[in-house]
């Protein structure tokens, strides 16, 4: 008797354990629908991870050195300051020697700038058609313009009062010792040089 309990027992202990064995695994986890909802925020969270652990694509570039630029050097700032105050008249009569005494005054006196009057600025053929003026002798504005009413002469044969000329650059009034009295440049007076540069024409002037 205590033999067919005994295996009834051990029946009842081996179904018990099939029983357990063969119950879902969900059911441990609670019912199918909260199961499905944590597979899905596994999966979220595992998507999540890849997403973060992805390289970023990034659009490929080269780094390039900036060109270096040529310094440049800046123009003269123009001189504000006019000394002029009135200067002795012009001879009554035309003479190379007349005509450089009435153009040196100017010389430190009035600065160079894009005008033709002493009381604002001498460009460089500004400063020969208002010397020439004094005299009556009326010249165009440009250099060029201006030794078209003259005669080349050689260095040698060229006196004071002739025009020093420099083709489509320049132009001032010879002194006759081998300098010029001329308005310059941006920055500077009408000045007095004595010696040329270059190769200068020498003009001149039909009076």
């Amino acid at each position: 008797m205590s033999s067919i309990v005994a295996k009834f027992g051990a029946i009842a202990a081996a179904g018990a354990l099939i029983a357990t064995t063969a119950i879902p695994a969900y059911a441990s986890l609670g019912s199918p629908t909260e199961v499905r909802q944590q597979t899905s925020a596994v999966q979220t969270l595992a998507v999540d991870a890849t997403v973060a652990l992805a390289a970023p694509a990034r659009d490929a570039y080269a780094v390039s050195m900036p060109v270096p630029v040529a310094a440049v050097r800046p123009k003269a700032a123009p001189i504000t300051v006019n000394r002029y105050t009135g200067v002795a008249p012009p001879a009554q009569s035309y003479s190379g020697a007349a005509l450089i005494q009435y153009a040196a005054q100017f010389v430190g006196v009035v600065p160079y700038g894009s005008g033709n009057s002493p009381t604002t600025s001498f460009s460089c053929d500004g400063y020969t058609q208002y010397v020439f003026a004094g005299f009556g002798i009326s010249l165009p504005r440009g250099a060029d313009h201006q030794a078209r009413l003259g005669v080349r002469v050689d260095q040698s044969a060229a006196v004071a009062g002739d025009l020093v000329y420099w083709p489509g650059q320049h132009v001032g009034i010879y002194d006759g010792a081998g300098g010029m009295y001329n308005s310059p440049t941006w920055g500077r007076y009408v000045e007095h040089v004595s010696s040329l540069w270059g190769s200068p024409l020498f003009i001149r002037l039909q009076v």
